[in-house]
């Protein structure tokens, strides 16, 4: 039988990735479109599924937050509060809802990333896992038995408050909410804003990724004392393959024994671990989403 094709949207900050595939999770196409105006970006995601629109059977949409995803809300399907203010209170959902008509899945982009690990990826035998996203911002998604976490809102797990020893690091920080939260002190542009230059162009032995292992396995024991997931994954521009051993270290350290299981210690390696889909991780969370639409009612 052939299976169904669905559209997925991976909303970032940056760039809009835009794909369809199929319930199994495969891609069959995808493009990437510049995040600029909202107006303007629309536009071309519309566009660009036009050519398939009546063989699409739902969306999938996985975006950068904060963003509403209560259903009695009149704003479900917004992009909130969030600092990118051309996009602040825009009506994600609803804009894509009058285009086509179809059913529609909607969650955070980490959210939707955790699903398509669990179904996909490096952590398919995991009931529960957390996925965290380290770049222009720092996000977190939870999926817990197959379903994502929500609750108030959606995890923000980004804007925790970590240890910041101000005689060590007196960087004061670049969240416009809260200072030197983790995403303040930790992400891609706070790292640019602390050294002068962007991650990228550092060579790994430089100070800068000593302190973001360190900023990092301090949120991590957050993380896992708070949730206790089977696995955690860390992804996005930041998380370069030289951070993680220093991590894992630091992590293991700062949880002193206390948390008495063998994947915290001898099996640290197998469990903070980088995406195992890789750079796909966040388009195939979409599909993730929009294979669910099946079980979902069109949106008016």
């Amino acid at each position: 039988m052939t299976e169904k094709l669905i559209g997925a949207i991976e909303a970032g900050g940056t760039k809009f990735i835009c794909a369809t595939g199929t319930c199994s999770g495969k891609l069959l196409d995808q493009v990437r479109i510049p995040t600029s105006s909202p107006h303007e970006t629309m536009t071309a995601v519309i566009s660009y599924f036009r050519e398939s629109a009546q063989k699409l059977a739902g969306f999938g949409i996985a975006s950068f937050g904060p963003i509403n995803l209560n259903r009695d809300s009149p704003k479900y399907g917004y992009i909130t509060s969030t600092p990118k203010l051309a996009w602040r209170d825009f009506d994600l959902v609803g804009t894509i809802a009058r285009a086509f008509r179809l059913p529609i899945e909607f969650d955070t982009d980490v959210n939707a990333a955790a699903m398509a690990e669990a179904r996909w990826g490096s952590a398919r035998e995991c009931r529960t896992l957390i996925y965290v996203t380290v770049g222009t911002g720092i996000g977190g998604g939870a999926v817990i038995d197959g379903s994502p976490l929500h609750g108030l809102l959606h995890p923000e797990m980004g804007h925790i408050r970590v240890p910041h020893d101000w005689s060590e690091d007196p960087f004061p920080g670049i969240c416009p909410y809260h200072g030197d939260c983790l995403e303040g002190l930790a992400s891609g542009p706070a790292i640019q804003a602390r050294w002068g230059v962007p991650a990228s162009t550092l060579p790994p032995d430089h100070a800068a990724f000593q302190l973001e292992a360190e900023y990092l396995a301090r949120a991590c024991v957050n993380w896992i004392c708070t949730l206790s997931p089977q696995k955690l994954i860390l992804g996005g521009g930041v998380m370069q393959p030289h951070i993680f051993p220093a991590l894992r270290h630091r992590t293991v350290a700062l949880l002193n024994n206390y948390v008495d299981k063998p994947e915290l210690i001898e099996h640290i390696g197998e469990y903070i671990i980088p995406p195992g889909l890789g750079t796909q991780a966040g388009v195939l969370g979409a599909l993730a989403l929009a294979a669910r639409t099946s079980t979902s009612d069109a949106i008016d």
